[in-house]
């Protein structure tokens, strides 16, 4: 049979007259149609029900091998940096504990007091009072204030207020109030002064 001829059948075929039953009779190229829409139609289900979840499945774990990709490539930037890091970080620790023996203990306060005393006393100023004030407790430090006033000029009171920044112990000068002595040349001193110690109770508190 030509192609011509069953052309030419499929177009005179009453279409709404077909039955299912009796697709046998159906002009053969009717039944390759029908034939590759069923198969056509089976592999739609097959992608659809076996092929579409796997290939989510697929795309989750590229997407999942992406960031462990950019998590390894992390991690190795950061281990080719870990002497360099290991480094700065022994640097900063012995700066702290450099800064930290600065720090006088609250048992080192008396004598550091009696060394504000000395410089003073070798730069021929009288002291009217070194007085204490109550200590001031800080997240991991100790404030400990104390007011100090002392007469002399005015070189050696420049001279004195430079060894007491000089001290092995760390010492902040604040509040400075410089006036005349009545009835002489002298002038007095007046000011605040703090040294920290260290709380190292803070470190260890959870």
């Amino acid at each position: 049979m030509s192609l011509a001829g069953e052309w030419r059948r499929l177009r005179e075929l009453e279409w709404r007259e077909l039955d299912i039953k009796e697709s046998g009779r159906w002009p053969w190229s009717l039944q390759l149609i029908c034939c590759l829409l069923a198969l056509g139609l089976t592999f739609a289900g097959m992608h659809w029900y076996l092929a579409a979840p796997k290939a989510e499945e697929l795309a989750a774990a590229e997407r999942h091998e992406q960031s462990l990709l950019r998590d390894y490539q992390s991690k190795a930037v950061q281990a080719a940096n870990l002497p360099a890091m290991r480094a700065q970080s022994d640097e900063l620790e012995a700066r702290l504990e450099a800064l930290l023996e600065m720090l006088p203990t609250g048992a080192e306060i008396p004598s550091l007091i009696d060394n504000i005393s000395e410089t003073a006393i070798d730069n021929a100023l009288s002291i009217d009072f070194i007085r204490l004030r109550a200590p001031e407790e800080r997240d991991f430090y100790v404030e400990q204030p104390f007011d100090i006033q002392v007469r002399g000029d005015y070189h050696r009171i420049a001279a004195f207020l430079a060894g007491v920044a000089g001290l092995p112990r760390i010492v902040t000068q604040h509040d400075f109030s410089l006036e005349p002595v009545e009835g002489g040349s002298q002038l007095r001193l007046s000011m605040l002064a703090r040294t920290y110690s260290y709380r190292r109770d803070a470190e260890e508190a959870p």
